[in-house]
């Protein structure tokens, strides 16, 4: 793998500590290359598919679980970014994949982008953000994209044009296994005032109602039904405050579980197959993940 430090804008890390690699901090080690540049990821993908080596891309890893992969790397992206672009309100953005929907909110929450306020609270990139189609309750990043620029494995960039097709429920429908989402073109809906106060009470309503100052990856299962949502079929069964080892279903939100110390995807693991047991136990139903592992 030493080859992979010859492509110019890449930092391969070799059987590195990846606690902080995710908002979670479970406790693994593994292979990272970090990509400073579009050039430097087009290399890179030639070479790992000509080698057949295969990868995972990670984001802020939010939603993931992190292996310690024998056989496999991940690919984070570090593309730079001038913060000036965002001293203007514009009628189109051109965005790298690796930038943080924090800043996107701060954007919003400045100038009162309608239609930005979905992405409050969200710990992401842009790009993890595309590829799960993720959203809040006031909306999903989908309706703010005209398109997606994506990678093959070829190491070429194509378009992809948003259309109603493209999306469903967090997921996407046209990024190949492989490709990379490096970049996107979004739209707003104008400017309302009342943005910034949207976004400060949603804010506030997910520190109220979530534990965003804790190690979690979000959300663990995905929602069973708008009638009984995972959160509250887990409460329903007395399971907030639950510990396995050094972790805890939190008593704030049942579908959040918390990383108390230095618990393992191991631990993650049983931990989720056996409340998966009990839930399926008392609502005959499989809660599927929302998580990616």
């Amino acid at each position: 793998m030493t080859l992979y430090n010859n492509i110019p804008g890449t930092n391969y890390l070799e059987n590195h500590d990846l606690t902080t690699f995710s908002t979670m901090r479970l406790q693994t080690k593994g292979d990272i290359i970090l990509v400073a540049s579009l050039e430097a990821l087009s290399t890179l993908l030639k070479d790992l598919n000509k080698n057949k080596k295969p990868y995972r891309l990670l984001g802020w890893g939010a939603n993931q679980i992190l292996r310690a992969l024998k056989n496999e790397v991940y690919i984070k992206l570090e593309f730079a970014f001038d913060a000036k672009y965002f001293e203007q309100v514009r009628d189109e953005y051109e965005l790298p994949a690796s930038l943080a929907l924090t800043q996107l909110t701060s954007h919003a929450l400045k100038f009162g982008l309608k239609g930005w306020e979905v992405l409050t609270g969200i710990p992401a990139s842009l790009g993890g953000a595309i590829y799960m189609n993720a959203g809040t309750r006031l909306g999903e990043i989908k309706d703010l994209l005209i398109s997606v620029s994506v990678m093959d494995r070829a190491g070429k960039i194509r378009e992809h044009q948003v259309n109603e097709k493209s999306f469903s429920y967090r997921h996407n429908h046209f990024v190949n296994d492989g490709e990379v989402i490096v970049g996107a073109k979004l739209k707003h809906y104008g400017l309302d005032e009342s943005v910034p106060k949207k976004i400060q009470e949603y804010a506030d309503y997910r520190k109220k109602t979530q534990p965003t100052n804790l190690k979690t990856c979000g959300c663990v299962f995905q929602n069973y039904s708008p009638t009984l949502p995972a959160g509250m079929a887990i409460d329903c069964l007395g399971l907030g405050g639950l510990e396995w080892g050094d972790l805890e279903i939190s008593t704030k939100h049942s579908n959040f579980f918390v990383n108390k110390g230095k618990a393992t995807d191991a631990d993650f693991d049983h931990f989720v197959e056996f409340v998966q047991d009990l839930l399926l136990r008392y609502y005959f139903s499989e809660f599927e993940l929302e998580v990616k592992v």
